[in-house]
């Protein structure tokens, strides 16, 4: 391994949930007889859960021996200087049939002290909705740890946070400490920074098919949580045809939103970052020098920061979501 010169798509890592459905296989043609499979990781660097390369001359290595033999060439040199070997983003698809346990995520600093793990800072983006399918994100209104305790104790916690319902395109980011939730009937994509670290304040009292309960982290959570509240959660963005747009940007990621149905040359000169592309619609054929890959509704691929340009192109209505580090 000498040269990192190709287009990488991985084997989905699929995990099978107590609230997961059957979308992941039946929409997004993920393979499964299972049917609570509740999210597919499609790009991961999580300790036990490494990606493996499924194409080119480079199938079978996993995604740590990529990062070990190309460093740079792979990640960027400014990625690659800040993160070393370990691939800083999670990639999933995530199918709610149930709604998901309320929860949050540690900031960093916390996420380091208590668990030697970085923090999650996420966004997602809905593809698919079932009527009057909703998403929990953040308070009404501003709440003290006390009244938050009340709530959780009395199960009330709905009662103060904030509900809406959603439909394909939405976009929702969440920072560390703030409460979340994906509710029965949503199917998205999500990116994420790489941690597996969740405080789940609530799970609907729901009991494993074991007849016991899934662990709570009342206490764990009262210091990491977010008490603040916003007027809208939603992320407002606008797209263009055949072009690029940023819909997130923080220090962790930034997301692009590329709806498509010609050919196009994407130009990555400007990045010092690998380049990450989920297909959220429709299909795609991505080409640089001799190599064709195609990218379906579902489906992740990865760019190598030393791949500049390539073309992109799709002879129906399409839509990418493009993510890198600034």
């Amino acid at each position: 391994m000498k040269t990192m010169n190709q287009l990488l798509k991985f084997k989905p890592i699929l995990k099978d949930k107590i609230w997961g459905g059957e979308k992941l296989v039946n929409v997004l043609n993920k393979t499964s007889n299972r049917t609570d499979i509740g999210e597919s990781w499609e790009l991961s660097d999580v300790k036990g859960d490494t990606s493996v390369v499924v194409n080119g001359d480079l199938k079978g290595k996993d995604l740590k021996e990529l990062i070990v033999a190309f460093t740079s060439d792979l990640m960027g040199e400014k990625v690659y200087r800040h993160f070393g070997e370990d691939f800083p983003l999670l990639i999933k698809f995530i199918d709610a049939k149930e709604a998901l346990s309320i929860q949050l995520h540690p900031h960093d600093d916390l996420a380091k002290e208590r668990h030697n793990s970085f923090g999650k800072t996420e966004m997602w983006y809905v593809m698919q909705a079932d009527k009057n399918a909703n998403l929990i994100v953040g308070f009404q209104k501003e709440v003290t740890p006390t009244e938050y305790l009340h709530h959780l104790e009395n199960k009330t916690l709905t009662d103060i946070l904030n509900i809406d319902e959603v439909k394909k395109g939405d976009v929702y980011f969440i920072p560390t400490g703030r409460v979340h939730a994906i509710g029965a009937g949503v199917l998205l994509a999500e990116i994420q920074q790489t941690s597996d670290i969740t405080y789940r304040i609530y799970d609907w009292d729901r009991p494993n098919p074991d007849g016991t309960y899934r662990e709570l982290h009342t206490e764990e959570a009262l210091d990491a949580i977010d008490y603040s509240a916003k007027e809208s959660y939603k992320t407002s963005y606008s797209k263009q045809q055949n072009e690029v747009s940023e819909i997130v940007s923080c220090q962790y990621f930034t997301t692009n939103i590329l709806p498509i149905n010609k050919t196009i040359t994407v130009s990555h000169k400007q990045k010092d970052s690998f380049v990450i592309y989920m297909c959220v619609e429709g299909a795609v054929e991505f080409h640089y020098n001799n190599q064709k890959e195609s990218l379906k509704m579902g489906e992740t691929i990865l760019v190598p920061a030393c791949i500049k340009e390539l073309e992109i192109s799709s002879k129906h209505q399409s839509e990418l979501l493009e993510v890198y580090i600034k």
